[in-house]
């Protein structure tokens, strides 16, 4: 209190409110892969975390979409068809993967950009180097604390090498104690069943840390990119031998023609135009040519799902809270996954007692879209853990309390600092259990907060400096069983 020795009134505002805790965000996403340019106002954005708000922030700062390249194959079985795939090296999802963030809900995250492919035309490998490395991007989010998830859309190219990074995924998670990561799995192969694709994720996955993670499969069948997207200039110099003949040799033929003089002049706008209308001709005039597109259209519109999950996870805590489990939700701009999985193969995938390695499963239902179908962390056989909502939450309040507390590093450890912590705690707890948080009929069944010299402390403790505070929570679980039981009663005389 200020001393006072001239004669006068002064007015002096006392705090009619205890401080509280502010709960953190939840929903920040860390998206780390591959972008076409990473630069702002002249300065590299490689390895340099940075927040966006919007997919128009991203593109201006990140830039467009990968052009993959594209092979075609005569098929042998059927002389009249062909098969479409990637060339080497040429199967990137960062882009597309940031669209159906969007999509599903998405707001602010953090790109880390480890290499950009820009306009490179033998596509761009992706290596595990650039996610694992010592000073890689795990390294640099340690000194990024905004970042509330963790999703790596490009690593699942790596195939089972991708889960080796998984582990380090998990570590960085636990060290960090404020964050969460979704994982994909290999995209579904004919020649392998969607169960040898989980017990594989399941036995390279590691047993460390499981509780910081969530797995989703299969992966989806999109239509994020749209049909204009792709054009002859993503096939090869021989497309033209798949066209019929007639018309759409001849609009060939007059392409070809009008290009060489083109070219020869140097009229690159010119060139662009041209190459426009070519693609629009062909895909007027020709089966073959529309049949090739949609082929290739496919493989860039099947997706891992981690992206729109990361989207998914946003959308329900912005409307429902952190507490509410990202479940029991359909997908936007998600037409199908890509292989159907039963509700008896999900058993295994859902409840494994072995491993206790959950795979939550994305399925579709008739009359109400593709669906996330479940909300199981990896520690699927922990009671404390097994709940994704249920980290979540607890990531949240930690973390908000943490940051709360800070104001009283250095305070007198005693009964007055003791007891406005407390209080501090307490009115926190009690929010988060009228939102509906926190389980039980009175605030005293949700929480219990004890702290003090017989309750959390020794004298020992007051003399190393320490002040100990024990929170107690009963957070919501989700009813994942629901069970109706019938039994016919006796007719009524």
């Amino acid at each position: 209190m200020a001393t006072h020795k001239s004669p006068g009134v002064y007015i002096e505002e006392l705090p009619a409110f205890p401080n509280s805790a502010i709960a953190v965000e939840t929903a920040i996403p860390a998206f780390v892969g591959y972008t076409f340019k990473a630069e702002s106002n002249g300065k590299s954005l490689i390895g340099v975390p940075t927040r966006i708000n919007s997919f128009a922030e991203y593109v201006e700062n990140f830039g467009g979409a990968f052009s993959p390249s594209f092979k075609i194959e005569a098929d042998e079985s059927s002389p009249d068809t062909f098969k479409v795939s990637y060339e080497e090296d040429n199967e990137l999802y960062f882009f597309n993967s940031i669209r159906l963030f969007y999509a599903n809900g998405g707001g602010p995250c953090v790109i880390l950009a480890v290499d950009v492919y820009g306009d490179k035309e033998n596509g761009l490998e992706v290596k595990a180097s650039d996610f694992n490395k010592a000073d890689g991007p795990l390294e640099i989010l340690k000194n990024t604390p905004e970042p509330t998830l963790v999703v790596m859309p490009d690593v699942i190219k790596l195939k089972e090498a991708a889960y080796a990074i998984y582990t380090d995924v998990l570590a960085h998670c636990d060290g960090m104690q404020s964050r969460f990561a979704i994982f994909d799995l290999k995209n579904h192969d004919d020649s392998l069943k969607p169960s040898s694709v989980v017990d594989e994720f399941r036995s390279k996955i590691g047993n460390s840390f499981l509780n910081y993670g969530a797995a989703y499969y299969p992966w989806l069948n999109t239509s994020v990119v749209e049909i204009d997207e792709l054009t002859f200039e993503n096939l090869p110099d021989s497309y033209h031998d798949y066209l019929e003949d007639g018309l759409p040799q001849k609009i060939y033929e007059n392409y070809k023609t009008k290009f060489a003089e083109l070219d020869k002049a140097g009229l690159l706008d010119q060139i662009h135009n041209l190459n426009k209308n070519h693609h629009l001709e062909l895909k007027s005039s020709s089966a073959n040519y529309r049949a090739i597109l949609n082929q290739a259209r496919n493989f860039v519109n099947q997706l891992p799902p981690s992206a729109a999950i990361a989207g998914l996870y946003t959308m329900v805590d912005n409307t429902r809270g952190v507490w509410k489990s990202p479940a029991n939700y359909s997908l936007n701009l998600v037409d199908s996954p890509v292989v159907s999985i039963s509700s008896q193969d999900q058993e295994d995938f859902n409840v494994h007692p072995e491993t206790g390695k959950s795979v939550n499963v994305i399925r579709p239902f008739q009359g109400l879209g593709t669906l996330v179908w479940g909300g199981r962390t990896l520690d699927g056989n922990s009671a404390d853990w097994k709940y994704i909502n249920v980290r979540r939450t607890l990531i949240m309040i930690e973390q908000s309390i943490k940051l709360a507390t800070k104001a009283y590093v250095f305070e007198p450890n005693d009964a007055n600092t003791w007891i406005t912590v407390k209080a501090m705690v307490a009115n926190f707890l009690t929010n988060l259990w009228k939102q509906g948080a926190l389980a039980g009929a009175v605030p005293e069944q949700a929480f219990d907060v004890q702290i003090g010299l017989g309750a959390t402390m020794t004298p020992t403790d007051i003399l190393d400096g320490k002040m100990l505070i024990s929170v107690k929570l009963a957070v919501v679980r989700p009813a994942e069983f629901i069970i109706i039981t019938f039994q016919q009663q006796l007719q009524q005389s």
